[in-house]
């Protein structure tokens, strides 16, 4: 059976200050770095092992990606970064403090905005100082002003159909590093979870999801590696 290892990048400086992250890239904290050490270590310690590896373009996630291989020994395997992998866009909220964005617009709007599957956040001005339409990782893409999970469902699936399906139907185990978004758009598409449901899902960072899977790529198993 195919093999898929998921796993959410060790904590980033802004999820220790609380606020909207998305696109904008930050590194991971100290404690980040040990996450994902861990991970490395707890992966190889229950003989796991991988012959392809996927991640978006961001540094907490291909950071966290190279210290679990690096605790494994495997930093020869092949990678491949990919935009599409990229955690949800956060649109205008980028940067905010989630607390204070809270008590500015009110804990039901800002809800809407963080869970609803399918309404975005208000649109990143042209002007700000986290639009990322220049960065020359973008180079031919055009960067989304905001999203919604739908939105990151709607072009994390593609590449997952493209590249990662493909892989994993050729016989190679696979390991993803990517966000707690872009994770939960492939959560709800391996194990079929419903659109009012996967936005409750919580993904938490630096512990590694394992799938079971069949030839067809349907979930066996789904299951959170532990060290016990």
């Amino acid at each position: 059976m195919p093999t898929l290892v998921l796993i959410r990048h060790g904590q980033s400086a802004w999820n220790l200050e609380n606020r909207f992250t998305g696109w904008w890239d930050v590194d991971v904290t100290t404690k980040g770095v040990e996450e994902a050490r861990a991970a490395g270590r707890l992966m190889a310690d229950k003989g796991l092992d991988f012959d392809q590896c996927f991640t978006s373009l961001q540094t907490r996630a291909i950071k966290t990606l190279n210290l679990a291989l690096e605790e494994m020994g495997r930093l020869w395997l092949p990678v491949e970064k990919n935009w599409q992998l990229n955690e949800r866009h956060y649109g205008g909220l980028t940067g905010l403090n989630k607390t204070e964005t809270a008590a500015e617009f009110g804990e039901d709007q800002v809800k809407i905005w963080r869970r609803s599957f399918d309404i975005p956040p208000p649109p990143m001005e042209a002007c700000s100082a986290y639009d990322l339409s220049h960065d020359r990782r973008y180079a031919g893409i055009t960067v989304p002003a905001t999203e919604s999970l739908k939105d990151t469902i709607a072009r994390v699936l593609p590449y997952w159909e493209s590249a990662i399906a493909p892989a994993l139907k050729s016989g190679q185990r696979v390991l993803i590093s990517a966000h707690g978004n872009s994770l939960r758009a492939l959560v709800k598409h391996l194990s079929g979870i419903p659109d009012d449901e996967i936005t409750h899902l919580e993904i938490p960072t630096g512990q590694p999801i394992v799938y079971e899977l069949d030839a067809s790529l349907n979930e066996v198993e789904r299951y959170y590696l532990s060290e016990r």
